[in-house]
């Protein structure tokens, strides 16, 4: 019975493999941090993504407007008329403007010029002389009018804008109307924000131009034109 007794407790006496084993084993933390790191990586990599989205949004958001107010304005700056080869040349740096967030294929910029009609009475009003478009965006058409609308009518008295926001022109100068929308491009997934479509205008007044019809010296073709019924874009 004594050397039974002697040998179990030498079995289970600290020094057996075993029990330093276990002992070694209990008081091992090296697996700490990586068991840590597995229970927070899914709520920082979240929070992660979710910041550089939301940045990303916010410099689709900036692009956009920066098109919008470019557009107006540098239509607005060409003095005496203007012509089709300013109109490329507009929307030219309206592609180079937004090609940080692929800009072209998936927006629309609508570039409108309003003047009063020349009418008088219950037909007076404002009218869409021109308007030219760029972008390979399908999906969306002027929330205010198309060309010749208000010519001679007063269908446009008002002028053209949100509500409560109108635009229109006096009779001796014209405005540049810009509206652009863009599909935004999600840097991610769009299960952050969802669909989002950015939309923003802006007017500028035609400044040193009598003549506001549009030329064509360059002798561009029907086809080449950025009239609205076209979709291409500048590859």
């Amino acid at each position: 019975m004594t050397i039974l007794k002697n040998s179990i407790l030498k079995k289970f006496s600290p020094d057996n493999r075993a029990t330093r084993f276990l002992k070694k084993l209990h008081e091992d933390k090296s697996g700490l941090a990586l068991i840590e790191f597995a229970f927070t990586a899914p709520f920082m990599l979240t929070v992660g993504l979710t910041g550089m989205e939301t940045a990303n949004l916010a410099v689709g958001h900036l692009q956009v407007s920066q098109v919008a107010m470019l557009v107006a304005d540098n239509a607005s700056r060409v003095r005496n008329s203007i012509d089709e080869a300013d109109i490329r040349e507009i929307f030219t740096g309206a592609h180079l403007t937004g090609s940080s967030i692929d800009f072209s294929p998936n927006a629309r910029i609508i570039l409108s010029n309003l003047e009063h009609n020349g009418e008088t009475g219950s037909d007076e009003g404002q009218w869409i002389r021109w308007q030219r478009c760029y972008g390979g965006n399908t999906s969306y058409t002027s929330t205010y009018g198309n060309e010749g609308d208000g010519e001679n009518d007063s269908s446009l008295s008002a002028g053209i804008g949100p509500v409560g926001k109108k635009i229109s022109a006096t009779p001796a100068s014209a405005v540049n109307f810009v509206e652009v929308v863009y599909d935004y491009k999600p840097l991610i997934s769009d299960r952050f924000f969802g669909n989002i479509v950015i939309r923003y205008e802006s007017a500028f007044v035609a400044r040193e131009r009598n003549d506001h019809a549009m030329k064509n010296a360059s002798n561009i073709s029907a086809s080449e034109r950025w009239t609205c019924n076209r979709y291409a874009v500048i590859t």
